[in-house]
């Protein structure tokens, strides 16, 4: 009996010193002073409003249906059905008991960055600071000037819908370690022309685009080897389209067209836009045609994937 008590001993304490490890691996973790440096002074609401758009606030945040104006009072509410439960993004307007009036330009650059709430906790990562993980601070500074025009809108959306263990958000810190990185996913040679940079910055960070064009793994996380190559769309049916050159995907579109698409929602073929893309087309078309070439000489430059998709399901972006 002597060994059986040694045994379970050991086996105790392995737990606890695997317990507190998690614990400290897990622990949320936030910008440093280098990155909150940045942050010091007015930010740019011109520039802001131009990240505001990059950065799809309105798909999510907008009352669902919203048209006009209305596409400006971020209440929250669009319902975003996983395989791991149903996220609803929140209020982040001007509201400061509702929304995120109250927080500082650190907050929503910790938000943005680290994927951490002012109260410490994780976000999920149905919020895509995944890709604003690639954002400079400045940028944030910016967008940050930009919400503070923005209306205050009073009511809470819903909460989440998760089923254990996805509703601990504890774990979340294990997941980042393993997929939040600030470092660009397609590496670019000395000498790569000055639009494709930019147009990488705006695709990979506040464009996020491969968060839904990007296949996922079990865990969630994105497939970076296949980088933009199209997948199974997050609300539930149907799949998002292959945005590289590879068979599937839009190899035969000039970057002329590709651009042009970004600005009318019109097809080379003369199809429109359709699905969740309409909404994203509409904040493209907020953006300059600088900034519209850029993506798709970004998307033109990028390695191409095949689509392992099936065709014949409706593309939904």
């Amino acid at each position: 009996m002597a060994w059986l008590k040694k045994l379970v001993g050991a086996a105790l304490v392995l737990g606890v010193a695997g317990a507190a490890a998690g614990w400290l691996l897990s622990a949320p973790v936030r910008l440093d002073g280098a990155d909150l440096a940045q942050l010091v002074g007015p930010g740019d609401v011109v520039r802001g409003k131009r990240i505001f758009y990059a950065g799809g606030c309105t798909s999510c945040h907008a009352k669902p249906g919203s048209r006009g104006d209305a596409r400006l009072q971020l209440v929250g509410g669009l319902e975003l059905k996983t395989p791991f439960g149903t996220f609803v993004p929140p209020n982040i307007s001007q509201d400061p008991k509702d929304g995120i009036g109250a927080w500082s330009v650190g907050d929503l650059a910790n938000a943005m960055l680290k994927g951490v709430s002012p109260t410490g906790e994780h976000f999920y990562p149905a919020f895509p600071y995944v890709s604003y993980a690639r954002m400079k601070p400045s940028d944030v500074a910016d967008l940050y000037a930009f919400l503070k025009t923005l209306p205050a809108v009073a009511g809470k959306a819903p909460g989440n819908s998760l089923a254990f263990p996805f509703n601990i958000r504890r774990g979340i810190g294990l997941w980042k370690r393993l997929y939040l990185s600030d470092q660009p996913v397609i590496p670019l040679h000395d000498g790569t022309p000055e639009l494709v940079m930019a147009g990488r910055y705006l695709v990979e960070g506040p464009g996020h685009c491969g968060e839904c064009h990007t296949p996922r793994d079990l865990a969630g996380g994105t497939r970076k080897g296949q980088w933009l190559a199209g997948a199974v769309a997050a609300e539930g049916s149907g799949v998002v389209p292959n945005l590289t050159s590879g068979e599937g995907g839009i190899g035969s579109w000039s970057a002329s067209d590709i651009a042009n698409y970004l600005e009318t929602g019109f097809t080379p073929d003369f199809d429109s836009v359709g699905g969740a893309m309409v909404d994203v087309q509409r904040n493209m078309a907020e953006l300059t045609a600088d900034d519209r070439a850029a993506i798709a000489a970004y998307l033109k430059a990028i390695p191409p994937h095949p689509n392992g998709y099936p065709a014949r399901k409706k593309s939904t972006k």
